[in-house]
């Protein structure tokens, strides 16, 4: 096993996959930072805001279930909202399947608790034709082994300095920054921009709704939106 780690290490794949998420790594960072001294102000101890960080590894869900948690908001509440803003990771699942399908399974789920939104688009980006194939793993853990980093660095500081921390630094418009910065790469054709602007639309709308509904109604009609563009406006494809 130290033999095939070693190897997984020095393969030219790994480096490709920690490069090419270092340009990106400054907004995970920020974002990771942000959540951290978030989840200590919402009311969290140290030890249950460092098990949180640890085991959810999920930024998004983990800022949207921190009101929620703060507020005393009902569980299912909870859940259904932590279960509506990760909804996506299916979609990555389903495409990232036809890469590692065929792997044992305790290893899928290794792979899949190391899943990211910017990891999936650097890895589809890398390996567009989705079948097995030589050097997918190694790049896969690069950008997982810097995205991960990246993130827990800052958000265990973050839990630990979050005492020491003043709100009137304005961590909480960083951490939107950050967020923003993260949306917009995910951002790459009409379908998207469009959802994208949808959800806003009806995030903006349905802000009077209690224990923040208003991202449920938002979550709920982007993914509307798309599947009707897919199928009613689907994207052409250009054939060289």
């Amino acid at each position: 096993m130290n033999r095939e780690a070693a190897a997984l290490w020095r393969h030219p794949e790994f480096r490709k996959g920690s490069r090419e998420m270092m340009s990106i790594g400054l907004g995970i960072s920020a974002w990771g930072l942000v959540t951290g001294v978030a989840m200590v102000k919402s009311g969290l101890s140290v030890p249950l805001a460092l098990l949180m960080s640890l085991v959810v590894f999920a930024g998004s869900s983990q800022l949207a279930a921190l009101p929620l948690i703060a507020s005393g908001a009902p569980l299912w509440v909870l859940w259904a909202t932590a279960f509506c803003v990760n909804l996506r990771f299916v979609i990555f699942s389903a495409q990232w399947r036809m890469y590692f399908g065929h792997l044992p399974r305790l290893q899928r789920l290794s792979l899949a608790y190391f899943a990211a939104d910017l990891n999936y688009v650097a890895f589809m980006r890398r390996y567009p034709e989705p079948k097995p194939g030589p050097g997918q793993i190694p790049y896969y853990a690069g950008g997982a082994a810097w995205t991960w980093a990246s993130w827990q660095v800052p958000s265990i500081i973050g839990i630990l300095a979050a005492d020491r921390v003043p709100t009137e630094w304005g961590l909480g418009f960083a951490g939107v920054l950050a967020l923003l910065g993260l949306a917009f790469s995910l951002l790459k054709d009409r379908n998207a921009w469009v959802s994208g602007a949808v959800a806003s639309c009806a995030a903006v709308a349905a802000y009077g709704l209690p224990l923040r509904l208003n991202i449920l109604v938002a979550i709920s009609v982007a993914v509307a939106a798309g599947l009707l563009m897919e199928h009613w406006l689907p994207e052409r494809k250009v054939h060289e």
